[in-house]
């Protein structure tokens, strides 16, 4: 029988003839001797071969048993950097005009104490009022710029390494709405909202890390907004957070918070497990002001930071993808000048997120092929730079997780995976070009995430994969016996198949008959039974009684217990 018509078979045949592997079902079916006369002890459970049926049993009580993080086939930290879209002298070229940017055209609006600073370093405050960055200062700065950041969980299992080109996914955004799959709907975001991603998060293992993906709009006052989001945050997952804050004034109170929930300000600055993703530029070419302020707090309260320029290509930023990117990178290369000026090797993520803008609407394009080169094409200037990086990606211009969400997240994941982007945010959850999150995004993003993830991991070619000998064997046979002329029951395919390969857990790859069979599964309402199993049960991330009294006796505390 050849390849093609044995796989015919195997797909149009009855569920219970054959092995289907990949089916979580695949070891609970009969076997079929036309198809498998040589593979009955994958899939034999007679009770009359109690060894097979016990090695079965065993074997599938192994496969049920968690892998271990070495052997998981994805996970945080796999190595990209396969997809170049820039080449050498692409890169050279960025450099010298983000330098020549930098010396020539400065940037305006730096506050009182960022002109003082900077100036003190080395950089020139002109007649116009804009601060200037001689070459050699850059230089120097990113000579001395932290290259190997560690970005702590509350659970050390959950401790991001950044450097080279090892590749985390998380969310991202801010979204001011949450999407309403079931009405087909947006309504405004709430904190309890913001905890149930949180929660959901946490429990998702290809999502890496949580910066914060939507505002607590029930919230109106801006301090109590922020520490909010933290406590939500915090009390939903035990990975890294990012957040921002709305006023300088506020760090103080973000920081006695996070040294109750660390359990000192000492155990805090050993392990600071929330960053400020801070905007402290307004593009074009321009510092945020009281943003700046807020990071020179955060700097001293022994806090990492997010170095974000988010400008958009054809209003804020050039509308050419590599004019955009000449932008990106000298705003925030003026910020490593900044965060070193103020503490040399402070942890600084070189945040660089030009967006597209589809200037048909003025709306911003975050799902097209231009973004994903954006994203990509940053992620290359990060390691010229030997800078730990993070840029935008895995965000979607429609309203709904739908076939056009499902292409836009991938393309421009996949890209950011390949070319060996350290932190991609907004990885997953978010829609209507940034404005809407939605918590059924989230969680068929994993299952997203972990394809591209797999693409990142690439081709191993070794010796044991090459399979020479598993041919041989199959093909020809093995002391004297008849080859058996596939591959399902033989110990490579068994032994790699949770190694290699990656299983969606929500994703359907049943044939239209057992699709059928199952009465038409539908994934966005697979996707809400498993957002509602996960927010049935308590957080795992839940705080010690003791301390969240104290913190809700210090703080006024909005999220309900």
């Amino acid at each position: 029988m050849d390849a093609l018509t044995f796989w015919w078979r195997a797909r149009l045949a009855p569920a219970e003839a054959v092995p289907h592997v990949g089916d979580q079902r695949r070891f609970d079916r009969k076997p079929c001797p036309d198809l498998c006369p040589k593979a009955p002890d994958m899939n034999d459970e007679t009770p009359s071969s109690p060894r097979r049926a016990g090695g079965r049993a065993a074997r599938r009580a192994m496969r049920a048993a968690p892998l271990a993080t070495d052997k998981r086939p994805v996970r945080a930290g796999l190595e990209g950097g396969q997809l170049r879209v820039l080449s050498d002298i692409d890169i050279a070229n960025i450099h010298e005009a983000a330098l020549t940017a930098l010396e020539e055209i400065g940037l305006a609006d730096a506050p009182e104490s960022g002109v003082e600073i900077l100036t003190a370093a080395g950089a020139i405050l002109g007649d116009d009022g804009r601060i200037r960055f001689p070459r050699a200062l850059v230089e120097d700065m990113l000579a001395i710029a932290c290259k190997d950041i560690t970005l702590y969980g509350r659970d050390p299992v959950n401790d991001l390494h950044l450097n080279g080109k090892k590749v985390h996914f998380g969310t991202a955004g801010a979204a001011v709405h949450v999407v309403d799959v079931a009405g087909r709907d947006y309504r405004e975001s709430t904190v309890q909202d913001l905890f149930d991603a949180a929660r959901i998060a946490d429990r998702l293992d290809n999502i890496h890390f949580l910066q914060r993906p939507m505002v607590c709009r029930d919230i109106s006052d801006n301090y109590q907004m922020d520490l909010n989001t933290i406590y939500a945050c915090c009390r939903g997952t035990t990975k890294h957070i990012g957040t921002s804050f709305t006023e300088p004034d506020y760090v103080a109170g973000a920081l006695e918070m996070l040294h109750m929930i660390a359990g000192s300000e000492e155990a805090w600055r050993a392990r600071p497990f929330l960053s400020n993703s801070n905007c402290f530029v307004v593009p074009p070419m321009k510092f945020a002001t009281e943003a700046c302020r807020v990071m020179e707090e955060c700097i001293n309260g022994g806090m990492p930071v997010l170095l974000l320029s988010a400008g958009m290509a054809g209003a804020t930023a050039p509308q050419p993808v590599a004019g955009a990117i000449v932008q990106a990178v000298a705003e925030c290369l003026a910020g490593v000048v900044y965060v070193n000026a103020i503490k040399p090797g402070h942890p600084a993520v070189f945040g660089t997120w030009p967006f597209g803008l589809d200037l048909r609407t003025g709306a911003m394009s975050v799902g097209s092929g231009e973004q994903a080169l954006l994203t990509a094409g940053c992620a290359q200037m990060h390691h010229f730079y030997g800078i730990p990086g993070g840029a935008a990606a895995g965000a979607s211009d429609s309203k709904l997780p739908d076939m056009q969400a499902g292409w836009e997240q991938m393309c421009s994941n996949v890209m950011a995976g390949l070319s060996g982007l350290n932190m991609v945010y907004e990885a997953a959850g978010m829609h209507a070009s940034l404005l809407g999150f939605c918590h059924e995004s989230l969680i068929l993003g994993d299952d997203l995430i972990g394809q591209a993830l797999r693409c990142v991991r690439g081709i191993e070619v070794t010796e044991e994969t090459l399979a020479l000998d598993v041919m041989r064997a199959t093909c020809l046979g093995v002391d004297g016996a008849k080859g058996v002329g596939h591959y399902l029951g033989a110990d490579q395919t068994l032994s790699r198949m949770e190694t290699d390969y990656v299983y969606p857990s929500l994703g359907d790859r049943t044939s239209p008959k057992e699709w059928a069979e199952k009465d038409k599964p539908d994934l966005l309402e697979n996707a809400t039974a498993k957002k509602d199993a996960i927010l049935a049960e308590r957080s795992l991330a839940e705080f010690d009684p003791t301390v969240d009294a104290a913190i809700r006796s210090r703080f006024k505390v909005h999220l309900k217990l």
